[in-house]
């Protein structure tokens, strides 16, 4: 999608010696609000309204003071209480809550008693065998799918198995064969009544809004992240029929729904989640001029926005135009850069680099830059110029820019939350709707078990 030009003729960016600073600082109004008074009577005529929106080459022998980071006024915290005592469960259920558990409860028996009403049972029919559920034995439920993603079978049957080679004597234990997979079929969380196509926000999700909705709220509730964080895409395994199944090959799971999430680069804390769902994924209108990717980044920062956050992306999200719209709601970006993106310089499009060479434009405080290494590494950042830092490598120092270094501490928040699901692989090849609710438990499953960590590092337990 082409990435249409988010700058109006009357807006600029100034630069001046207020911007080469090698400490955090609250840059100036004329700086950030590029579309005041003060910032345009700098500029007399088109002439230099067009040479200041271009990008203008950095002498990288004698470069500039990178440009500082915005002040950044966040309260990094996390808004529960635990103590030495807290065990796992305590955190499960800050997420997973009894309102939301009540809620599923209710849709559940409710989606059951009208299946079993509208369809005459056959003879030996496991419906004939239903009775109305509970919270305590949905959290069962819930926790025998994140054992089974731990103890891999073929099979659910398997699970149940009196087999001596294959027994597994801990799930007959705690629930019956039959009765999971009661659950399994008649497990609801929205009523299929008072569903509106026309008002919905994403019908596509009507099945699931509920319970996305309520872990959305209680992601950011929980904890205010620290500043630097991190926006990349998550696909959660998943094997059957949906229209918006995604195949990305470079992903750990390859087949499965396509999740956009906003990490803690530390922590890989999950702090707010996009399911894609095609053109009716939900997104901000304001940001409808701009590309996909873009309003993606813009509509998940947007409570972290005029604060002084950090953001790493990828160069699927990555463009001169996003940086300069972060930059005017008073938020850092960097990562790597699709050189193909508009408004990218094209003589650093066409420079070829030997290695260890660099060549880098500025535009205000964004500067894009190219490194040639064994490949070429093309960047971007609000925050770096092109300085140099010497790394050990095996037994020789080598030299790399800092916008590389930075890019590598903390680009990894998803990867950081992927790696903590590889030990709960829950897969399923059902439809959408008997497996939402395990996508949704995993995408949890890295907070709550990675909550304890985070508070002993901000000193909270």
């Amino acid at each position: 999608m082409e990435i249409m030009d988010g700058i109006d003729d009357e807006n600029i960016f100034l630069l001046d010696d207020e911007l080469h600073s090698d400490t955090d600082t609250d840059i100036s109004s004329n700086y950030l609000d590029y579309s005041s008074d003060d910032s345009c009577s700098e500029l007399s005529s088109d002439e230099d309204l067009s040479s200041a929106r271009i990008f203008t080459e950095i002498d990288v022998k004698n470069p500039p003071v990178p440009c500082p980071r915005f002040k950044f006024s966040g309260i990094p915290s996390v808004h529960v209480q635990f103590d030495d005592t807290s065990d796992v469960l305590q955190f499960y259920e800050t997420f997973i809550d009894f309102s939301l558990m009540s809620k599923i409860v209710e849709e559940t028996n409710k989606y059951a008693k009208q299946c079993i009403q509208s369809s005459v049972a056959r003879q030996f029919s496991k419906s004939k065998f239903w009775v109305e559920t509970t919270v305590e034995e949905l959290h069962v439920f819930f926790a025998l799918n994140i054992l089974q993603g731990i103890v891999k079978k073929p099979g659910i049957d398997h699970y149940w198995s009196k087999r001596y080679s294959t027994n597994t004597p801990f799930f007959s234990k705690i629930m019956s064969h039959r009765r999971f997979c009661l659950l399994q079929r008649y497990l609801h969380f929205s009523d299929n009544a008072a569903f509106d196509p026309q008002n919905h926000k994403c019908p596509r999700l009507v099945k699931v809004w509920p319970v996305l909705k309520h872990l959305n709220e209680k992601f950011s509730e929980t904890v205010t992240p620290e500043r630097d964080v991190t926006i990349d895409e998550s696909l959660m395994l998943f094997k059957g029929r949906l229209g918006w199944k995604q195949f990305i090959p470079l992903k750990r799971a390859r087949f499965g729904v396509k999740c956009f999430m906003l990490c803690e680069s530390i922590s890989g804390y999950v702090w707010s989640i996009i399911i894609y769902t095609g053109k009716d994924t939900i997104l901000k209108p304001e940001y409808s001029k701009l590309c996909f990717s873009s309003q993606i980044v813009l509509t998940m920062m947007e409570p972290l926005l005029h604060k002084g956050y950090c953001l790493t992306i990828d160069n699927y999200y990555s463009s001169p135009e996003l940086a300069d719209k972060l930059v005017s709601c008073r938020t850092d970006v960097y990562g790597t850069l699709n050189l193909k993106r508009k408004e990218v310089p094209k003589e650093m499009q066409k420079k070829k680099l030997k290695k260890g060479e660099i060549i880098a434009f500025q535009r205000g405080k964004v500067t894009v830059m190219k490194w040639m290494d064994k490949k070429k590494v093309s960047l971007l950042s609000t925050i770096h110029n092109t300085e140099m830092e010497q790394i050990q490598v095996r037994s020789e120092m080598k030299e790399k820019p800092k916008i590389v270094m930075d890019y590598n501490n903390t680009m990894g928040g998803v990867d950081r939350m992927d790696q903590n699901l590889k030990s709960f692989e829950i897969i399923k090849k059902r439809g959408y709707m008997h497996t939402s609710p395990f996508i949704f438990c995993k995408a949890s499953t890295p907070n709550y078990y990675g909550e304890q960590p985070l508070f002993i590092r901000r000193g909270i337990y």
